[in-house]
This record gives structure tokens, sequence and C-alpha cells, in this order.
């Protein structure tokens, strides 16, 4: 529809942690490798035909916390970043040397080059989203969602000129507690997307979310768990709102179409309907 280069995609860094000796940050290592043509499509997580020889070693011998399953492969890329770290690159940087060593042209930039981290609490304690979604894979249950610094999040130039030069801002039916609440957190991105323009996808149809436990989250953060819920937390800065055509939560000035992305040709009559939706 249009070449890689003209596309650049700004990414969560909430869910990230140093693991096992590794950085580990799931969300940029799931646009890279869909760049990339390595993605697991099956899982959305990790490259595609990954052996775990490393994982399950570790676990053999004892090794404390093997509750996430990286891939050799993968595992492989959160060594190299953490190497590119210690070596003083910021998150930003590291980010681009990966994406060129794996022959991107896309532009792919973390929302803020210091940690922002999203816990939740559950049964009294705070524990990091990781733990929440795969350690006890969301069987329990939540009250609270904090984003948690010790330096309040900014967000960096180069995202900062990446919204203010864009001639559209898509935001996609992610969940916005944990994927798109961080990125908003940030110093400096909800004043830029005001100046810009903003097409926003729901994640929701009904108070079903589309995919994970957007539902649970939102309703811990105080929102409604649906398509009216989500376009209150992005109404300031937010031009054109799409719903699902089966959605039947009342949205006000909202547009409906298929958005549910089955395969590659309902994302593109997707992606298409947005870019028309750019010119009204």
């Amino acid at each position: 529809m249009f070449p890689d280069s003209n596309i650049t995609v700004i990414v969560n860094t909430g869910e990230d942690m140093w693991y096992q000796q590794g950085h580990l940050t799931p969300d940029i290592d799931t646009v890279l490798y869909l760049f990339a043509d390595l993605l697991d499509t099956t899982s959305w997580w990790g490259i595609a035909d990954d052996t775990f020889h490393t994982h399950e070693f570790l676990k053999s011998l004892g090794a404390s916390d093997c509750y996430l399953s990286l891939g050799d492969r993968d595992r492989a890329v959160n060594l190299l970043r953490a190497e590119l770290l210690h070596s003083g690159l910021t998150l930003t940087q590291a980010t681009k040397e990966i994406g060129d060593r794996l022959g991107l042209n896309v532009t792919i930039l973390p929302m803020s080059d210091t940690p922002c981290t999203t816990y939740v609490q559950a049964d009294g304690r705070m524990i990091h989203f990781q733990e929440y979604w795969v350690k006890y894979r969301a069987n329990v249950t939540i009250n609270d969602v904090q984003y948690i610094y010790d330096t309040p999040p900014v967000a960096t130039k180069e995202v900062l000129d990446a919204i203010l030069n864009a001639e559209l801002v898509v935001i996609g039916p992610s969940n916005p507690i944990t994927s798109i609440g961080p990125i908003l957190h940030c110093n400096g991105i909800q004043n830029a997307l005001m100046d810009a323009h903003v097409i926003s996808i729901s994640p929701f149809i009904g108070d079903t979310p589309i995919s994970g436990p957007a539902r649970e989250l939102m309703v811990a953060s105080g929102h409604q768990p649906n398509s009216l819920g989500v376009y209150e937390m992005y109404a300031s800065f937010v031009d054109h709102f799409v719903q699902d055509i089966r959605d039947p939560i009342h949205v006000p000035n909202a547009v409906q179409t298929n958005t549910l992305m089955t395969d590659a040709e309902t994302a593109a009559d997707l992606m298409r309907f947005i870019l028309k939706l750019k010119e009204t």
C-alpha cells in the first residue's frame, strides 16, 4: 500500500524488563519481527519456528522465574539489546541499530528512553504486567494499574517530531491501558497529538475486547470497558474514532466499519478505509 520507509511506529515500552541478563521489550520486538518477516503470527510473540533449547535447559538446571518462554533467536535479540544499552546507547539508538542489522526500512521508536513500567495491583500487591499476563495468565483479580518510574517519562525528540511531521497518526485497536496508556503518559505526547490528524480504532465490540485483558484493565483503571470508555480516554486529541460494524455502543460522531483484521486482505481494507477517512 505504501513503502515501509513511509511508516513510523511509536511503541509502548511499559512492559519492558531485564530478564535473565537480557533486555526484554516485547512490543518493540513484535514490531521488529513483523517488518523483518520473522514474527510468529500464531501467537504474535517471538520468532516463527524458533527453538527453545536454552529455556528448557535453564529450567532443567533449576533457574528461577522461567515463566517467560523465550526462544533462542528471540533471546539473542534480548542479549544484543542488553549489550547495546550497557555500551551507552539509548533505547532509541539500540532499537535503530537492531532494525538496521535486520535490514528494516521502517522507523521504530520507543515512546521514551527512560523506563516507565506498567504494574497491576493483584491480591494486595503490585506485580509487573508480564507476571500478571504471562506468569499468572491473567487469572488473578486486579483493582489498580499504575505506571511506575524513577523519573517522569518524557517523549523523545524523535517521537515528537514523528507525530508533528506525520500526514496521519493512527492509534490501532491495542489495549488502551497497557499498550497506549504508557505512551500517552509520556510528557509531550498528548500536546503533540492535539496538533496532529489522529484516527483511532476501538479495541472493543460491545464490552468484549478484540483480544487480551483490556476489559479487566479498563475497569481497574476506572474506565468503562467499551468503545465509549476508550473514546473518552482519547477525546482531547482524536479527530476520527472508528468502531466495528458489530459494536452496539453509541459513541458520538464515531464511524463504523469492519475492524477485525482476520487476514491480510481485511487488514488492507481497514487501512484503505482509514486513508479515505483522512480526506474527510
